[in-house]
């Protein structure tokens, strides 16, 4: 079945992080090497399923009420990824075993076929380490952005409601509201002379700013506050599959990358001489 064969292949498994280090590329065979690397406990996890779909215990009694749900009338109505085996090979037993460090899926609750009484799933997967260039499946970003850190300059001061309302034009915690000091409302030129005591905005976390930019359709706003980013500040978002950390996923990238540039640099200074 092609279709249960392709939502198989796109569950991500997950497994101790030193065994997924462990593990090689398995490298299919070619014309120009028709062994290729061979099936090895070192570049193939086995994994089975085997479910069968049975009527419940109490099924005629459920069947009389008229129960129409068939996670309740059987068993095995809807196998999911939970129902998936490891099956340990040779030395994958010093990585993973255990419950904590097997092999298992991400999500437990994928769901992977519905049956009913008399159907019945029985087979064995060989589950491959891959990289995203060879299909999307391999790839343990699951998305992945940047953007730059946004700033707020309130040139002029936003006081009372206003500064109420200035607040609310952005995500919660970028925009705060504080109390004139005696000192400021003192400041010749400052601009809060004569509020003692009343609220003023500041900016207080930029950082959450989606940078939408709602002040400026506000009139009152008008000169008051001035938008920009930092050109040089990169904020990475990185969603992982649950194979590694998001950290680590950032880290091992950049170390991939400065490989790549420090192989080209060679390549270049061989070229040119």
């Amino acid at each position: 079945d092609e279709v249960l064969s392709h939502r198989l292949g796109l569950i991500p498994l997950t497994g101790n992080p030193a065994g997924l280090r462990w593990l090689q590329q398995y490298r299919k065979p070619t014309d120009e090497d028709p062994v290729g690397s061979g099936v090895q406990d070192v570049n193939t996890v086995v994994m089975k399923l085997k479910v069968e779909c049975t009527k419940a215990d109490n099924y005629d009694e459920l069947n009389k009420k008229r129960e129409d749900d068939p996670r309740l009338l059987y068993k095995h109505a809807h196998v999911y990824a939970k129902d998936l085996e490891f099956v340990v090979s040779g030395r994958q037993d010093t990585f993973f075993s255990g419950e904590a460090n097997q092999i298992k899926p991400v999500h437990p609750d994928i769901l992977l076929a519905k049956m009913r009484p008399g159907q019945c799933i029985d087979m064995e997967m060989h589950c491959i380490k891959g990289i995203g260039a060879d299909h999307a499946k391999f790839s343990p970003v699951a998305t992945a952005s940047y953007r730059l850190l946004p700033t707020i300059s309130i040139t002029k001061p936003i006081l009372g409601n206003e500064a109420k309302k200035f607040a609310r034009c952005f995500p919660k915690g970028v925009i705060g509201l504080e109390e004139v000091s005696r000192g400021e409302a003192k400041q010749k030129g400052s601009g809060y002379e004569g509020h003692e005591g009343e609220k003023k905005a500041v900016v207080k976390n930029t950082f959450k700013d989606t940078v939408s930019r709602e002040c400026l359709r506000h009139p009152e706003f008008e000169g008051k506050v001035k938008l920009g980013r930092v050109r040089d500040h990169f904020i990475f978002m990185v969603e992982s599959t649950g194979q590694y950390q998001s950290d680590e996923l950032f880290l091992e990238s950049v170390s991939i990358l400065k490989e790549k540039c420090a192989s080209m640099k060679r390549g270049l200074a061989e070229y040119t001489r």
